[in-house]
């Protein structure tokens, strides 16, 4: 991909895992983001962990390489109860991490509240709202939506860190939360 003048900056969002990582990227110009493209690395296939986190190197260094990237969000590990999986998991976002370090891409990490907050004003939303609220923002045709909610997870990252970085433009303007559902009654689920 080649960089014109007019793109400002490219985001690269991780969902980090180990049977899947999610990873979305999307291009900032102006005010406005649109994305470039999203999917996962499924991991679920090799039995070595420690074959896993080689592939999500090799992966994250190659989508680095190919779309040069200028920043990276990841999303945090969330607390859970099984220490080996919380453990694994940690590994994963650091292989992450050390691939965008080895290209000095400056990353940022959002806790999942965080960015579920950013996308759909609820930070217990379910990765379905996040999805959807992201194929509207980003207006993504439905049949490209078909795809795991890891890749729109880590879309939702990225998206996450564009909010962070100032106002985005939006195609339509809303005074409050309250006046979104007002003027949206048919995208709001009772």
């Amino acid at each position: 991909m080649i960089k014109t003048s007019k793109v400002e900056k490219i985001i690269l969002g991780i969902d980090p895992g180990t049977n899947v990582m999610g990873y979305g990227l999307i291009r900032i110009m102006g005010n406005k983001a649109e994305i470039i493209m999203m999917g996962v690395i499924e991991l679920s296939k090799y039995e070595s962990h420690y074959l896993r986190l080689g592939k999500i190197f090799q992966r994250v260094t190659s989508i680095i390489d190919e779309y040069k990237p200028d920043e990276m969000a990841i999303e945090a590990p969330f607390f859970g109860k099984n220490v080996q999986s919380m453990l694994k998991l940690g590994r994963a976002q650091g292989v992450a991490i050390t691939a965008a370090i080895m290209r000095d891409i400056p990353i940022h990490e959002y806790e999942p509240r965080k960015i579920k907050m950013a996308i759909t004003g609820n930070g217990n939303a379910a990765k379905e709202q996040v999805a959807g609220m992201l194929q509207k923002m980003l207006h993504i045709k439905k049949e490209d939506m078909d795809i795991q909610l890891d890749a729109t997870d880590a879309l939702g990252a990225a998206y996450c860190h564009f909010i962070q970085m100032g106002k985005p433009e939006t195609d339509k303007k809303f005074s409050s939360w309250k006046d979104f559902v007002n003027k949206n009654s048919d995208k709001v689920h009772k």
